[in-house]
């Protein structure tokens, strides 16, 4: 299993960062002992002051394709979830100043909670959903799928030219603006639609 995941998708959080808006996928990935599980505590490593929570639909891909048409896209993935791309912002910005790539910033370990996944088919609308985050009990992102630049159908095509696509796979499809510091202690919850799927602790 991979993560697979999608920078600067939404224009706003582009911007907010300072970056130019894309106009293809941004993609950096993360390996399987990025993700976390079951609401269990993120423990803040030390190598960092500065790391940020970014919530993002995930997808959950459920069947092996590659160079996959954008129109059959939406066949290989059967469920969505939550997930958090904590993210070693001073670490990433050191790295970007010098052109490096950005993995001690965004693979470490349990930088990637991830919620329980529920069938698509149980929304009406893949591409209206609400997502946010509550840290400390006040809404500090907020977004809706509307606002991806890119569409998850354009996403899998685009990475599956590069990369074969495995079941099990998850793609992060990207954060809306309001990305922030945790400090330990900090309790997080994340919302699709109006039910909880992450909710756990900074240690």
């Amino acid at each position: 299993m991979k993560i697979i995941a999608i920078g600067r998708n939404y224009a706003e959080h582009a911007k907010e960062l300072n970056n130019p808006v894309p106009t293809v996928p941004v993609i950096f990935m993360k390996p399987d002992t990025a993700v976390l599980k079951d609401n269990k505590p993120f423990y803040h490593p030390e190598f960092s002051n500065d790391i940020h929570h970014e919530i993002e639909l995930v997808l959950k891909i459920s069947k092996e394709g590659k160079h996959i048409a954008e129109k059959f896209a939406s066949n290989y993935f059967d469920e969505i979830g939550l997930g958090v791309d904590f993210t070693a912002r001073d670490i990433q910005q050191k790295h970007k100043e010098k052109g490096l790539p950005w993995e001690l910033a965004k693979a470490f370990d349990n930088s990637a909670p991830v919620s329980k996944f529920i069938p698509k088919s149980n929304f009406k609308d893949l591409t209206n959903l609400n997502i946010k985050l509550d840290l400390n009990g006040n809404t500090v992102q907020s977004g809706n799928t509307r606002d991806l630049l890119f569409s998850y159908e354009y996403i899998i095509a685009f990475v599956s030219r590069y990369i074969t696509l495995k079941k099990g796979d998850l793609i992060f499809t990207g954060t809306p603006q309001g990305v922030g510091k945790v400090n330990v202690g900090d309790h997080l919850a994340g919302y699709l639609e109006d039910e909880k799927l992450l909710d756990f602790y900074v240690r």
